[in-house]
């Protein structure tokens, strides 16, 4: 009996004090002035009409009815957490400039788990610093220009000249960045271990956005499972190009700048380091590719352009040459695409930060410990910023501005210090891919296919299409 009322009382006690842990919380932050904005339900908030929402080719009247109704700043509750919800360019900009001063970066607990502890996404302060730079030092131009062009040409060439017929355009776009990546990172060419390497990572992603539970989640449980088969995988290369680096063998790549610098990297964290570069090469880049694909074929007028541009590229050369760096600074209306495939899509919806102290900005306060998402698909498609912001029109970029507004407010990489250091790799894949398409093939949808945004942004269908080979010189 004693033993039933202690229990009692424990229960009672923990209850009164959350009861007063939030009464006080509510109190400092009506005090705080917050955004206006709805928390919704209780525990859930508003997360499952944010789901709803991106589960549909049209997302936007998830942000659009509540910037009407609030503002462009407006407090939200999503994915467990109170969170302030920026549509404003001025604000994204300020969030991300004060990566680490007064916000930190902050994801769901299901992505940080499945990519790691160690990953570029989740490191901070001077290791982050050092990590980026690193990465950045392994996709600039100049790196593209003398190394890697010549793999990206190959391993797309490589990859079309098995297309017959109906073929699965996102699942080709896949196979070609993540192999891509892989050699990139690892050295590797294509073969059947990277290709059992891919179809795990498939399982990973997929887990991004769930309840990190893997009792109530089965997608979240075998995306746990695919991601210790690839570490396992990853382990077992890094313990081998450690002994080959120690014995003097050594590869330009990416792998090997990590097992030679100077802050004595284990295992562990570089595993860590290539799942997240890997996913980050992989899903982002191939997506591009097949939407820059459909956008291109529901606006004739902007194929036609394009294929005038590559068949002109292509004529000063023989059918096997590959395409060097010249002949990619040549391609301004491919250029042009390419920003409006990225400024459309919104691969990267946002960015997730916490508040590291109380934040005063536009005449609210963003308290402590409070989640921020700075948006700027919401920025992307506004039509304060870019007219008609909704359609796909690359000629918007001839001028080289496709924006109506003053400020920047083009941000498909991200900025600050945690800009995405593979920004001009992925344009110069993109750009690459799209001059063997529009040069080798013609082609048709094969059925109708339309895009959704959850959990990553996608076809339904994978896209499917019927291709033909145009006469090749």
């Amino acid at each position: 009996m004693a033993g039933l009322t202690l229990v009692y009382d424990l229960v009672l006690y923990i209850s009164i004090s959350t009861v007063i842990f939030f009464i006080i919380k509510r109190s400092r932050s009506r005090r705080l002035r917050l955004p206006p904005g709805s928390l919704g339900l209780p525990f859930l908030g508003e997360t499952l009409q944010l789901i709803a929402a991106y589960k549909t080719e049209n997302p936007e009247p998830f942000i659009d009815v509540r910037v009407k109704r609030f503002g462009s700043i407006f407090t939200t509750h999503i994915f467990g957490e109170p969170t302030v919800f920026s549509a404003d360019p001025e604000t994204n900009r300020f969030i991300l400039q004060n990566e680490g001063k007064l916000f930190e970066c902050s994801y769901p607990g299901s992505i940080s788990n499945l990519l790691g502890k160690h990953s570029l996404l989740l490191m901070k302060g001077s290791l982050h610093k050092r990590m980026h730079s690193l990465t950045m030092s392994f996709a600039n131009s100049s790196i593209i220009r003398d190394h890697l062009l010549v793999d990206i040409d190959r391993l797309v060439r490589l990859h079309m000249d098995s297309w017959t017929d109906r073929v699965l355009l996102m699942e080709e776009a896949k196979k070609i960045t993540f192999e891509l990546t892989v050699k990139q990172l690892m050295s590797f060419d294509p073969n059947e271990w990277t290709e059992s390497l891919r179809k795990e990572y498939v399982l990973v992603i997929e887990g991004f956005f769930t309840v990190p539970l893997p009792i109530f989640s089965t997608t979240y449980r075998r995306a746990i499972q695919a991601r210790t088969k690839v570490a396992e995988a990853l382990s077992l290369v890094v313990r081998q190009r450690r002994k080959e680096s120690e014995s003097g063998e050594r590869k330009n790549d990416m792998l090997e700048a990590l097992l030679a610098g100077d802050d004595g990297f284990s295992d562990e964290e570089i595993v860590d380091f290539l799942v997240a570069l890997l996913v980050a090469g992989y899903e982002t880049t191939s997506t591009i590719m097949t939407l820059a694909v459909k956008f291109l074929t529901e606006t004739p007028l902007a194929l036609a352009q394009l294929k005038e541009e590559h068949d002109e590229i292509r004529a000063k050369k023989s059918k096997q040459e590959p395409l060097e760096w010249n002949d990619y600074k040549s391609m301004p209306f491919t250029q042009c695409v390419v920003n409006e495939t990225l400024r459309v899509a919104n691969i990267i919806s946002g960015v997730f930060r916490r508040a590291m102290t109380d934040i005063n900005i536009k005449g609210y306060t963003i308290p402590k410990g409070w989640r921020v998402f700075a948006s700027f698909r919401a920025v992307h498609l506004d039509h304060d910023h870019f007219k008609d912001a909704r359609s796909f029109n690359p000629w918007r970029w001839q001028n080289n501005s496709g924006a109506t507004s003053p400020v920047n407010v083009f941000t498909p990489f991200g900025g600050g210090p945690r800009l995405c250091p593979g920004y001009e790799l992925a344009r110069v894949e993109l750009s690459v891919f799209l001059h063997h398409l529009v040069t080798r093939f013609s082609w048709v949808p094969a059925e109708q296919d339309k895009l959704v945004f959850f959990p990553t942004t996608r076809t339904q269908k994978r896209y499917p299409i019927i291709v033909q080979r145009r006469n090749e010189n």
